[in-house]
């Protein structure tokens, strides 16, 4: 990218909080003039707090954030060439329309070219005259079609009239860029699809660079030019709406963006993928015997008569969707979300197929749990975050055992002390246990996600140390829930960060 075309450059930027939590990680990004650039992801991602860098009202840990080349990493709010629509608009209740977006322009100063008293050409800042303040309040409400409005009592507005204020108190400033945080949340469904088709207007009439954070992918799709998927603080995916939503990268921006059918499969053979318990045709190329994730859309999924596709199912429900039919069909016991004009009955037989090239092949983002910063501690159990799992460190030694003293020793006698033994601990994703009987484990956490893979969910469960635990289960689970985690001592893999000579006592 042209560095004359990129007006905002966000180099290596991280974002850590006094309590140690990493909010956005090495976050890598241009934006170009005059895009619309949506930031997408759920709660708690990270979006916010990027916008919020960007707009100077946090500074990064580490990193820079230039704008025109310029470095403003440091810089504060009001030398930014940038405005703000926050979420809660927070207009002044006793001011009217009028004054409301003319507030920042009456404290505003502009420089101007004079004459001192020795004949010399000079800058000094003045302030703007109530000539020019009317002039832009009128052009800045003129653009959100307030023009009319601009005596009333911001209090007797709607929420979508206020929001239009808040918008034209942001542009009234002349920003190059605008950034906008959640600023249709609070609006209802109907008037949030109405305030999306004005705010992609308004782009296209302005011609400034928007920033738009948002969690509802269809705001995304619809608005933007170029979306930004963050999860955990960190960029999935950058590309077009079209990009993002036929080629997503993992299992992970599949599942957010628009609805989608997630399998686990292996790559059998040049072009050729097996899942669903049968072997599809694709075009993507991977590696033979590859572990992948693969994507459908519903509507790429195509149905016929039972035997004439790939694989065959039974249709376990139907929902009528006005334009088409939604279907759940069983293959086994997996599902197949899929979209058709045709009716069909619940109960009937069908066959399943996909055209190769709607088949989106993805690399998986992880094949098990690790953990790299765990330790023994003198009880012999392995401490991963603040919680104590019980471990059988006598896999770290051929034909080990531990002796009276606690000892991890071999069958030559030679013993080693583990205590406090730097460890890397794996399970797989089925060997986590998880119940809403927050005694039965070893700790609890949150479910902060959780993914269809066919046949299961994949949920990511985190603990108020800032642990995941990722598992397979077969259950529904909310967002949000609270879990109990246990993992059976078995199931523990264990690998030394050091040779375990290091730990010889004898």
């Amino acid at each position: 990218m042209e560095s004359s075309n990129t007006i905002i450059s966000l180099v290596n930027v991280t974002k850590v909080f006094e309590d140690g939590a990493t909010a956005v990680d090495s976050f890598n990004l241009d934006i170009k003039k005059g895009e619309f650039v949506t930031i997408l992801g759920p709660s708690g991602c990270g979006k916010s707090t990027t916008l919020r860098m960007i707009a100077g009202f946090d500074i990064p840990t580490s990193g820079q954030i230039l704008i025109n080349g310029e470095e403003i990493t440091n810089l504060p709010p009001n030398k930014r060439p940038v405005n703000t629509v926050f979420q809660r608009y927070a207009l002044f209740p006793h001011l009217d329309v009028y004054d409301n977006v003319a507030f920042g322009l009456k404290i505003k100063k502009v420089p101007v070219k004079t004459t001192n008293k020795n004949g010399e050409e000079v800058v000094k800042m003045r302030h703007l005259s109530p000539k020019e303040i009317d002039q832009k309040v009128a052009k800045a409400l003129a653009i959100v079609d307030m023009d009319e409005m601009e005596d009333r009592d911001v209090s007797t507005l709607s929420g979508g009239q206020q929001q239009r204020v808040a918008i034209a108190r942001a542009l009234v400033m002349d920003p190059e860029v605008l950034l906008l945080d959640e600023p249709l949340s609070a609006l209802d469904h109907k008037l949030r699809l109405d305030m999306q088709v004005e705010l992609k207007q308004m782009h296209k009439k302005l011609g400034i660079t928007f920033i738009y954070v948002t969690h509802d992918q269809e705001e995304a799709l619809s608005m933007s030019d170029k979306i930004v998927v963050m999860k955990r603080g960190a960029i999935q995916q950058v590309g077009t709406p079209e990009e993002i939503y036929n080629e997503p990268i993992n299992a992970y921006v599949a599942d957010f963006i628009g609805e989608s059918n997630i399998y686990s499969g292996t790559m059998s053979s040049k072009l050729h993928v097996r899942f669903l318990g049968k072997t599809w045709e694709c075009v993507d190329d991977f590696a033979l015997n590859e572990k992948v994730d693969i994507m459908i859309r519903p509507e790429d999924v195509i149905l016929g008569p039972e035997g004439k596709g790939v694989v065959d199912g039974v249709i376990d429900s139907k929902v009528f969707k006005g334009e088409d039919y939604s279907f759940i069909i069983k293959v086994g016991k997996a599902e197949v979300l899929c979209r058709d004009k045709k009716n069909r009955e619940v109960g009937d037989k069908v066959s399943i197929s996909v055209d190769p090239e709607n088949l989106q092949i993805m690399h998986k983002e992880m094949m098990e749990n690790q953990w790299t910063d765990c330790y023994i501690n003198d009880k012999n159990q392995v401490v991963i975050g603040d919680d104590v799992f019980e471990a059988d460190v006598t896999k770290l030694l051929k034909d080990g055992f531990i002796d009276d003293d606690g000892y991890l020793t071999s069958k030559a006698g030679k013993r080693y002390d583990l205590k406090d033994a730097g460890v890397i601990v794996e399970c797989s994703f089925d060997d986590i246990i998880i119940s809403d009987n927050l005694e039965e484990g070893i700790t609890t956490g949150k479910i902060v996600s959780s993914v269809w893979i066919g046949d299961h969910y994949q949920d990511i469960i985190r603990t108020d140390d800032d642990e995941d635990f990722v598992v397979n289960t077969p259950y529904t689970w909310m967002e949000n829930d609270v879990v109990s985690i246990n993992i059976n001592k078995e199931s523990l893999r264990l690998t030394l960060k050091k040779g375990l000579d290091n730990y010889a006592i004898d």
